[in-house]
């Protein structure tokens, strides 16, 4: 299975979950999108189960002068998220990584108050809360997403992507109560690689989905 682009693959995410809220799985539910990427995801789900937006700003911790590669990720204000077994196997520290993670909080700080402006997140609790992004590679920002979700009390709280590593959202099931994801390839290198158009979004892209939803 691959996508066109963003937005097919949130008409096609939307799909299982419009049939777990017809079903009565999805009780109020409320939709974070983790920006960039997965605004364009969000907007036709949201649309699809008649649910309001927003976004969950999240930054990876990427390792030195390799910085795709996620050894950690950053949510809100809450602390940075490593993975401690990758960092002790690549014999990193946090002391090390701290120029990077204080960077990144830079960039989550600048990126909220580019999307929000004054207007306060969305409540939470008691309701269910769908996290969605483009694509799962090592999970660690959809980690960092879903702990920082938890924290707000949801009633249940679902994980949806695209497309995903099946051993990546194998290890977020202890983090989420659903997750729902259509296409698993056992062969998955990177998200892009499931997209014909994957281009890279905008601050002004993300302002506008969060307009027009």
């Amino acid at each position: 299975m691959r996508f066109r682009d963003r937005a097919e693959a949130g008409r096609v995410l939307a799909g299982p979950l419009s049939g777990l809220r017809d079903r009565g799985e999805l009780p109020d539910p409320v939709v974070l999108a983790l920006p960039r990427g997965g605004i364009a995801v969000a907007v036709p789900v949201a649309r699809a189960l008649d649910a309001p937006l927003d976004v969950l700003v999240v930054r990876k911790i990427g390792l030195p002068h390799h910085e795709e590669f996620a050894v950690g990720a950053l949510a809100a204000d809450d602390p940075p998220l490593f993975d401690t077994g990758t960092l002790d196997r690549l014999g990193l520290t946090e002391e090390r990584l701290a120029p990077i993670v204080k960077r990144e909080r830079r960039e989550l700080a600048r990126r909220e108050r580019r999307y929000r402006g004054d207007r306060p997140p969305l409540e939470l609790r008691g309701r269910t809360v769908i996290v969605v992004d483009d694509g799962l590679a090592t999970g660690a920002t959809a980690r960092a997403a879903l702990r920082h979700a938890r924290s707000r009390e949801p009633a249940r709280l679902v994980l949806a992507v695209p497309v995903g590593a099946p051993d990546s959202l194998d290890s977020l099931a202890p983090e989420a109560d659903a997750i729902v994801c259509p296409h698993r390839p056992a062969a998955f290198s990177a998200v892009g690689q499931w997209y014909d158009d994957f281009g890279q979004l905008t601050d002004a892209d993300v302002l506008d989905a969060l307009h027009v939803s």
